[in-house]
């Protein structure tokens, strides 16, 4: 439990579920196959202090970096050229207008063939290699052009994929066996039926067509080599590639049949010679999309031990509906799989908007409390990429009330029209007991306008919990509002499921689900508190939102959305730090203390302006407009003097006080960010378009390649490295550790631009690179030392 006074020990345990079906259909999966060898002897040297060969040396700055790269494949490659044995340089091969670095991709050539994974990347400046890949086959070449089988002591890296299969899968192996015992003929339905049935039943089975779909061709002696002809291999490889049965079950029942009608022929007819590679191109192949490219090359495959074999293969390259494969197949009987790639990346997948968008009438998200602005009518903003069926809608399978009910109806998702939803359950707990399925929540109705007043009237004291128990309804929609755009922002910056974010169902994008947040509004179990459960992934978090008798009427907490985001905060940071599955890396002294102080930075964060101004926290609730801690959190030391030696002074053994004095660094540190980067009106990034994309907007940098995408201001980038750093930081860390991954952080995803600005800010508190701690205890104690300098990088004095 967190709180934002108390701490204890969370709870422990793992729970998963998996469905696949929305709303009146099913949600269509697309399948994927990617597997492949990994080649214990390639190497990469990545600078060029590591580059060592026999004789070459750094050429003058002028020099053909192409000349150079020959010269410098030619020494590495001084014992393996020979007739058989070659090299080229590939044509995609360029030079970088804006590092000037010349990258030169290299293939290797054995028996006038390609060695389709035997490459080499040289990266060249001014005549010099900077660094460079190889993965060249280093044993000796087979002797002329002979197709060769798969010897029994090779590895088959598409057995190798297929091995997590369960046990039952064996029992279709032994139906297969036995098919082949009875000598399966082409037209015996028999036998074939119970290929068929087998079939049927792996398909429901992870991955389980990749291996005995192939096995059942082999099996029922339904493949007839003949020399060279890349049919039966491409006709074997779409039995395992494609993900509809009738085509697997048609296939295997008119083998030949399918195999007379693909047409082969050669790629165009050029009225000129041509560097471009000779392909033999395969027409009418079964649900491929357009003719298939195909031609023989070399695989390398791992044998018994460092050993490495060439395989002769037919390499495709196969347009599907859904899929794009590079695939090299073994050229010769039993034509095992023996690397695929899928050019095809995935989008999230479709889901229709619900048909009717909750409303809620709210202090929107940015008011913190009901003094800082008024309420106003707010959608249901949900996330297309965070929460794929909005706020009000999960799976009967993941929904804690149909718990050991059966489901009369064949839908997937129910839709509610309460305050019950895949990321959140909000309720009244008046008892203050651990139930929560039956408690009271609004119910909107059909129309999900969730309008209710928020009106509370002064009272005596006596009838001030009656009063503000009137207006339940309020309350538990904002709980709910609040609560589910955080939920919405916090996967956008990389708390998803994975990472351990809290969800009933995951939409089958991993970590455990069955972990909604448990949102209990006016908790009966006390006053003037809240605080945050945090269990390992797949477990429900649990939050208690308590009243306030700091005024009357009384003040209820679930109106400061501050607070209500510091309690969400530590699941977020208990969940990464360490890792989904471990929620004791933040248990105390400095590191529990840090756990307190990302809640207070996170909230001060996204509830700051662009005209700067110190903040307080529990401010409202308290009815203390200095708040609840020592100091606001300020960017002048008069009004907040904390430095990493404050934590020695009694009264900061605590992991409250501990926490302040970390939110108060970050806050510095992010305002230098925003100063250099400028600041954003809103933390949410743009919705994703139809292909799935993220649009740059004005909230991203324009996209550089593959790389991450990068908030362009200030405020935006500091919740990202903060949020980034939590991932990277060890289990327990200290302050020191934290600072360095945030620096890192920064290093990964800017390439360390912020290098100085982050250490100017932390150096400002004290947390400079020089700054100590001996003595330390693990309740917080210690005797530090300050640092106020920078890097000497940074020093421009």
């Amino acid at each position: 439990m967190r709180c934002l006074f108390t701490a204890s020990l969370a709870v422990a345990g793992i729970a998963g579920t998996l469905a696949h079906r929305v709303g009146d259909g099913p949600v269509r999966h697309r399948k994927s196959l990617g597997f492949g060898p990994v080649h214990k002897h390639a190497y990469y040297r990545s600078s060029p202090y590591q580059v060592v060969t026999t004789s070459f040396t750094r050429r003058s700055e002028d020099s053909d970096p192409f000349e150079v790269a020959r010269l410098f494949i030619e020494d590495i490659l001084a014992n393996q050229l020979s007739d058989s044995s070659s090299y080229k340089i590939r044509k995609d091969s360029y030079t970088d207008k804006t590092t000037g670095i010349t990258h030169v991709y290299v293939r290797q050539i054995i028996n006038g063939l390609e060695v389709s994974d035997g490459d080499m990347n040289i990266n060249i400046k001014d005549g010099l290699v900077l660094s460079y890949g190889n993965s060249f086959f280093t044993g000796p070449a087979p002797s002329g052009f002979v197709p060769q089988s798969l010897d029994e002591d090779i590895r088959h890296p598409h057995q190798e994929f297929c091995n997590g299969l369960t046990d039952e899968i064996e029992l279709h192996y032994n139906s297969f066996a036995e098919a082949q015992n009875e000598q399966v003929v082409m037209g015996d339905a028999a036998p074939l039926a119970k290929v068929d049935r087998a079939l049927r039943h792996l398909t429901h089975v992870h991955h389980s067509n990749c291996r005995f779909r192939q096995l059942a061709t082999e099996m029922a002696g339904l493949t007839q080599e003949t020399d060279l002809d890349p049919r039966s291999a491409l006709l074997q490889f779409m039995v395992t590639a494609t993900p509809h049965d009738h085509v697997v079950n048609d296939v295997l029942a008119n083998f030949e049949h399918y195999l007379s009608k693909m047409v082969q022929y050669m790629q165009g007819n050029h009225f000129a010679p041509t560097d471009e590679p000779s392909y033999l191109m395969v027409d009418n192949v079964p649900d491929a999309v357009a003719p298939v490219k195909a031609k023989l090359a070399y695989y390398q495959v791992p044998g018994k031990g460092d050993s490495v074999h060439l395989s002769l293969v037919w390499k495709f390259e196969v347009e599907m509906q859904d899929n794009w494969y590079e695939a090299a197949v073994s050229a010769m009987a039993p034509h095992r799989i023996v690397s695929v790639v899928d050019w095809a990346s995935d989008a999230p997948v479709p889901i229709p908007e619900p048909e009717t968008t909750a409303t809620y009438n709210v202090f929107a998200f940015g008011v913190n409390d009901p003094e800082e602005g008024k309420r106003s009518i707010q959608k249901e903003n949900f996330d297309a990429l965070a929460s794929p069926v909005g706020w009000h809608s999960l799976p009967y399978a993941n929904d804690p009330s149909f718990r050991g009910v059966k489901v009369a109806t064949k839908e997937f998702y129910r839709n509610t029209t309460t305050t019950w939803g895949n990321n959140v359950f909000a309720q009244e707990n008046w008892e203050g007991q651990n139930a929560y399925i039956t408690n009271y929540r609004p119910d909107a109705g059909s129309g999900k306008a969730f309008d209710y007043v928020y009106k509370p009237k002064e009272t005596d004291k006596s009838d001030a919990l009656e009063e503000a128990q009137k207006h339940i309804n309020a309350t538990v929609a904002q709980l709910f509002y609040t609560s589910n755009m955080m939920h919405d922002l916090y996967y956008r910056y990389g708390f998803d499921e994975v990472a351990g974010n809290f969800q009933q169902y995951n939409f089958g994008r991993g970590g455990e689900g069955n972990d909604a947040v448990i949102a209990n509004a006016q908790d009966g179990s006390g006053y003037n508190n809240a605080n945050f459960m945090t269990p390992p992934d797949g477990q429900n978090g649990r939050m208690r939102m308590y009243l306030w008798n700091t005024a009357l009427p009384y003040r209820d907490g679930d109106f400061e959305a501050g607070i209500v985001i510091h309690e969400l905060s530590h699941g977020l940071s208990t969940r990464i730090t360490g890792g989904p599955l471990n929620s004791g890396c933040l248990p105390f002294g400095e590191s529990g203390g840090m756990g307190e102080g990302w809640g207070d930075f996170l909230a001060t964060t996204i509830r700051s302006t662009a005209n700067y101004s110190d903040y307080a926290m529990g401010s409202w609730a308290a009815n203390r407009p200095q708040g609840i801690r020592n100091y606001p959190y300020s960017l002048n030391d008069t009004i907040n003097p904390s430095t990493y030696k404050t934590l020695d002074k009694p009264g900061y053994f605590g992991v409250h006080a501990i926490g302040e004095v970390w939110a108060e660094m970050l806050w510095v540190v992010s305002q230098g960010l925003i100063q250099k980067h400028g600041f954003t009106d809103t933390l949410f990034p743009p919705q994703p378009l139809a292909d799935g994309t993220i649009p740059t907007g004005d909230f991203y940098r324009p996209a550089a390649g593959k790389k991450p995408l990068v908030p362009k201001h200030g405020n935006s980038l500091s919740v990202q490295l903060v949020i980034n750093a939590m991932k990277l930081q060890p289990c327990r860390p200290g302050f020191f550790e934290a600072r360095d991954a945030i620096i890192l952080a920064d290093q990964q995803l800017t390439g360390g631009e912020n290098f100085c600005t982050l250490w100017k800010g932390f150096s400002s508190k004290g947390l400079g690179p020089d700054a100590d701690v001996i003595l330390r205890t693990p309740w917080g104690g210690g005797v530090r030392t300050d640092d106020f300098e920078v890097p000497l990088a940074c020093d421009t004095a």
